[in-house]
């Protein structure tokens, strides 16, 4: 199974066209919005994460580096995801040796979001009280970044793998990009607290471009450096196409307060930042939180223990309780039901 490429939904002639500089009626919050610059051979997304990641991150109270973390994670996720054009799940994963040393994003097409962060509190607060602000680097350590997504019981499932090494997830996304994909790849994350009427609420921005040329040698990215190559060995050298390099330009002027700013739409944003070169507009995919746990799912995972596992689940209450690690939902199940 090949991976998502980011192409745009077709849609009418002309449909989202910011030709005149007065773009379509604002997309809602929580959606992704597709785009292209023809005239840079640009295929882009951008996301924009309001109450779905507000719900998110509050519901498990998380510190405030974990939970700016999480929010980029989430809204690199919903970037990819949405690229889908099937009913499947992308996940995204992490395992390293840091602080937050697990993170997982879900993905259920064509709308469905679930994340949860797994951290040491202890190792937390000594950085806290050393650094004060950690970046993500600190946080995450080293080890890898995993893409999933799986189509079906029919279908084999997809994986890509990225290292992540005291960077950060943008820097492990675009290493995937680059070394997996070899496509030329821009992408922004933000995550930050929105001060409203309503008190302060957690939202996240993220803008994905992508250049994608009709002609594959043109978008062919230089070799990296093998490392280990007897001495006297040639490596590649292959300058960036100028059309990307400008596309690239362009979108790396976007910052990180527009996009988190709630007042300002994705249409608006992406005229902003390449109305010189022309862009293209589609239809915004919407977004929502939600859990896939169920009592019927927790049950049937409970049943497939044996009876001597289920009786050490038992608590001093006589009940074996299960709790959701995404959605936090607390369920209590008596042995005497799920007895053999």
């Amino acid at each position: 199974m090949t991976p998502p490429k980011m192409t745009p939904p077709k849609t009418a002639p002309g449909s989202g066209f910011f030709a005149t500089g007065l773009p379509a009626a604002p997309a809602p919050d929580d959606c992704v919005l597709p785009f292209a610059v023809e005239a840079l051979d640009l295929r882009g997304r951008l996301a924009r994460l309001g109450p779905a990641l507000d719900a998110l991150l509050t519901r498990h109270a998380y510190p405030e580096p974990v939970a700016l973390l999480l929010g980029e994670a989430a809204v690199l996720t919903v970037l990819l995801g949405t690229a889908l054009k099937f009913d499947g799940r992308f996940q995204l994963q992490t395992r390293t040796d840091g602080i937050v040393d697990m993170i997982v994003v879900d993905f259920d097409a064509p709308d469905r979001l679930r994340a949860f962060a797994r951290f040491n509190a202890a190792r937390l607060a000594a950085l806290l009280a050393e650094a004060g602000n950690p970046g993500p680097a600190a946080l995450l350590g080293k080890g890898h970044l995993a893409f999933t997504i799986e189509q079906g019981a029919e279908v084999s499932r997809y994986q890509g793998v990225a290292p992540i090494e005291g960077g950060s997830l943008e820097d492990a996304a675009r290493t995937y990009f680059q070394q997996s994909e070899q496509i030329p790849t821009y992408i922004r994350l933000a995550a930050g607290q929105v001060v409203t009427a309503k008190g302060a609420r957690w939202r996240a921005g993220g803008l994905l471009a992508q250049f994608l040329p009709h002609s594959p040698e043109r978008r062919r990215l230089a070799d990296f450096h093998p490392g280990d190559a007897p001495e006297g060995h040639q490596v590649e050298t292959r300058p960036e196409d100028e059309i990307w390099l400008e596309a690239k330009a362009l979108a790396a002027t976007v910052e990180d307060h527009e996009l988190l700013d709630p007042g300002l739409a994705s249409e608006d944003l992406a005229y902003r930042l390449f109305h010189e070169r022309g862009v293209k507009a589609f239809a915004a995919q919407t977004l929502r939180e939600s859990c896939r746990c169920s009592d019927e799912r927790v049950e049937t995972m409970l049943r497939s223990f044996s009876q001597k596992e289920r009786d050490d689940m038992v608590g001093d209450d006589g009940m074996i309780g299960v709790t959701c690690e995404f959605c936090s939902t607390l369920r209590r199940y008596d042995p005497r039901d799920l007895a053999e």
